[in-house]
């Protein structure tokens, strides 16, 4: 390329310079310290409001019930915060794995420096594919062309010679340079557009969802919170007890855990996939992920080896000339752009003396041309040579051996191409021009008028696994559609090689005649897309998404970057240029649908476990605020003191952590799966009335049938609420018979039993004067185990009536 322009900074005044600059970062990202990080969880409202509360009720004489508000509170927070911090600082270390690096020069050495620790006065080597990794300038630079689309609007790449400027967040198309870094971070020109680019992260239908349910069971939770308040502060209790009851009750019926519940499935969902072979970078993608029904990629690494060899090099009928190597081989070996699997190819077939040639200009590839063109002086001659696509080649080539291209020679050598084409392999034509010498500058329109010399001809077979991947793909529920820049005779060599069905083939051009209504209305009856280009593809995304599909891309190339941010899910290999790095939200160690299939599984199974709670949170909590709002009415006293559903909130989402670790039945894995609004609405109205049901059954019998009141009435009324709350998981996570046909994983069992266990015998020791709980008989035991053993059963018929009529009915 060229000399380096200096040995750059030494570490010592990077160092320096970082201190004094800061990180390299355009989002500052205030690192708080897990003390601070634990504080800052004491600003929820609820809390807040239940520590002025306790405070308050201090000064009026209940000082031992505030003791225990706030120690359950700092618990509970604790809890919190130490799942959420602990699953957090793995995720994080996971994508340290695929940090995106620059090429660096310090003290007299090239080094791969985090994008972070970047400062001004580095000298960063750039080549095609790199992101520029903040602004600078150009110090030395051949053949160098950048795309600036996404700060400037300029959707064509743009040349920088010496001296011109670069910006923070452009990419390299071709080319190579050396940047002198300028302006790091905040500094840089165009850090406001480039944090709203990082900051705007796409909202998934998951998120959505889990809002929506956040704030309706709020909304009714603090309606019917706010009644009961009123209700006991104005007919029967004092308005210290009524308020400490009523936000005792709003922070015990809010699903507060539901945010740490699905951090932590996220993150342990993040660590099985790592172990897989993916490495998620955005924690949100993995419920998309386990969503996704449609895959699109190239067939290059996914469906084949990988594994280019050049094969042929022929005239334009089909005879080996030796002379079409030798000018492919020029054109690879001088080609500055990204190199692509096809030049090495050429360069590791075998090898040429190019001594006597030296390059003079290169005009780069492009998607409009689909080739470039290298400019060579040889024995005192400039010569312009072309390869690229082999239909657009064609079409500005006049001659051929020394004579006028006719449409007899034409047909032959299109004929020849579509014979290699028919039996796999991918083809590339050359063709030469030899110039007058006189340009310092050549541009495409210098390409005409050329002559053709032939077709190189090459093959990446099919993978052996690919059939069965496939297959796979198919059995949970995933169609693959091929999106490629190849001719759709190579593509359906390839389909037909691994047997996967093709509905419908639609080529590049046919889609570019096409409004986005008409290509809606193609998209799901056609496999095969080819000859299609970057912005093709993006439209072929958007519709897909058009029709309610989940979409998956998988890209690792420069071009690759738009369809990634624009998929449900953006997928790249570990190997992949950096801007295609940066625009994914998963990382595939490997180029394998293999790979990706577990990824798939371990998504479904993320998702599956958070619907499990919350399923159900919604339906206990639905169910405990109807019966609250029911026994404030009737009885003369409250039915559970404000310490004691603090205390049983503590329990019961201390038994809840485990959830991430149970089992999901291969059913639930089997198709994608998405959070519909009515399937949970239902759930959480049917099962919580049930839960009411037997909670006003408890109340009937606790009041009328025993007599009790006050202590033994709260007591009882724990009990029963601790067990059947906890336990009931065990019939929610599974369609099947719970222990029998299914059983849970032994730390969800060995930590719901044990936080019922607490429950049941916290009322025989001496704690139990601090909760004012008082010793049940050993028939009121029975009758309330009875009690909730008769819940459970009833939870478990009515489950197969939900699942067989109701969720049919939402299908």
């Amino acid at each position: 390329m060229k000399q380096k322009p200096s040995i750059g900074l030494s570490s010592a005044e990077a160092a320096r310079l970082l201190k004094q600059y800061g990180p390299n970062e355009i989002v500052e990202r205030k690192k708080l310290s897990a003390l601070a990080d634990f504080l800052l969880r004491f600003k929820n409202p609820l809390i807040i409001i239940l520590l002025a509360a306790a405070i308050i009720s201090s000064f009026f004489g209940e000082w031992q019930s505030s003791v225990i508000i706030i120690v359950i509170v700092i618990v509970s927070t604790f809890l919190d915060f130490f799942n959420t911090y602990r699953s957090h600082r793995a995720a994080e270390a996971l994508k340290q794995k695929v940090m995106i690096t620059a090429a660096v020069t310090r003290d007299g050495k090239l080094q791969e420096v985090p994008l972070h620790n970047l400062v001004p006065g580095d000298i960063v080597t750039l080549t095609p594919g790199d992101l520029v990794p903040a602004d600078g300038e150009v110090i030395n630079s051949k053949d160098f062309f950048l795309n600036e689309s996404s700060l400037t609007g300029e959707s064509f790449p743009v040349e920088k010679a010496p001296g011109m400027p670069l910006l923070m967040g452009s990419s390299v198309t071709t080319g190579d340079g050396f940047m002198l870094v300028t302006a790091t971070g905040t500094q840089t020109k165009y850090s406001h557009i480039a944090e709203s680019l990082v900051s705007r992260e796409r909202v998934t239908e998951f998120d959505r969802s889990i809002k929506d349910f956040s704030y309706l069971i709020m909304k009714m939770t603090m309606l019917l919170v706010i009644i009961i308040f009123f209700i006991n502060a104005l007919l029967k209790h004092s308005l210290i007890e009524s308020f400490l009851f009523a936000a005792a009750l709003a922070v015990g019926l809010t699903p507060e855990l539901l945010p740490v519940i699905i951090s932590l499935n996220l993150s342990k969902g993040s660590l099985s996939m790592a172990k897989r072979g993916v490495i998620v970078k955005k924690l949100s993608a993995i419920q998309n992920f386990g969503s996704m029904d449609i895959l699109c990629t190239d067939k290059t690494g996914t469906l084949t080896e990988d594994k280019i060899s050049l094969v042929k090099y022929v005239d334009a009928k089909g005879k080996t000339d030796e002379l079409v190597f030798k000018y492919a081989y020029i054109s690879s070996w001088y080609r500055s752009a990204y190199h692509n699997p096809l030049d090495e190819a050429v360069k590791e077939f075998k090898s040429i003396d190019m001594s006597n040639h030296a390059k003079f200009d290169e005009i780069p590839f492009d998607y409009k041309r689909k080739r470039d063109s290298i400019i060579v002086e040889s024995d005192g001659k400039r010569i312009m040579i072309a390869k690229g696509a082999a239909e657009e080649l064609l079409e500005i080539c006049t001659e051929y051996q020394g004579q006028q291209f006719t449409p007899e020679a034409r047909q032959t050598a299109v004929q020849e191409f579509e014979n290699f084409s028919k039996d796999g392999y991918r083809v590339l034509g050359v063709a030469v021009k030899e110039l007058s010498g006189t340009e310092t500058v050549y541009t495409k329109e210098h390409e005409a008028n050329m002559t053709f010399v032939g077709f190189i001809a090459f093959l990446d077979p099919a993978k052996p696994t690919a059939r069965e991947a496939l297959q796979l793909l198919e059995n949970y529920g995933i169609e693959i559609k091929i999106l490629t820049g190849d001719n759709e005779l190579v593509t359906r060599k390839i389909t037909d090689d691994i047997h996967l069905p093709v509905k419908g083939v639609l080529l590049g051009h046919e889609i570019a005649e096409m409004t986005d209504q008409q290509l809606s209305a193609k998209v799901e009856n056609t496999t095969v897309f080819a000859r299609v280009n970057p912005e093709q593809k993006q439209r072929i995304i958007k519709a897909l998404q058009n029709h309610d599909h989940v979409v998956g891309y998988l890209g690792d190339g420069i071009n690759d970057a738009p369809s990634l941010k624009t998929a449900d899910v953006s997928l790249s290999v570990n190997n992949a240029v950096d801007i295609a790095k940066e625009s994914a939200d998963l990382i595939l160690l490997q180029k394998s649908l293999h790979v990706l299939i577990e990824g798939v599984i371990e998504g479904r199974k993320t998702f599956t476990n958070t619907l499990k709670y919350l399923m159900m949170a919604l339906s206990s909590n639905f169910g405990n605020m109807f019966s609250m709002a029911g026994a404030s009415l009737f009885l003369p006293f409250l039915p559970m003191l404000p310490a004691q559903i603090l205390f049983n909130n503590l329990l019961y989402d201390s038994s809840q952590f485990t959830i991430p670790l149970d089992h999901v039945e291969s059913a639930d894995i089997q198709k994608p799966r998405k959070l519909h609004i009515g399937f949970v609405k239902r759930f959480m109205l049917i099962f919580g009335l049930v839960s009411s049901v037997f909670d006003f059954v408890t109340f009937g019998v606790l009041y009328y049938a025993f007599h009790l009141s006050n202590a033994g009435f709260q007591t009882g009324w724990f009990l029963e609420s601790m067990a059947t709350q906890t336990f009931v998981i065990y019939f929610i996570r599974t369609r099947k018979i719970p222990f029998i046909q299914s059983r849970p994983h032994i730390l969800l069992f060995l930590s719901t039993f044990a936080a019922v266990v607490v429950a049941w015998v916290i009322p025989f020791t001496p704690l139990a004067h601090i909760f004012k709980f008082v010793p049940l008989s050993f028939f009121h035991l029975v009758i309330i185990a009875l009690i909730v053993g008769a819940y459970l059963i009833s939870v478990e018929f009515i489950k197969r009536w939900f699942f067989k009529y109701v969720v049919k009915s939402l299908s």
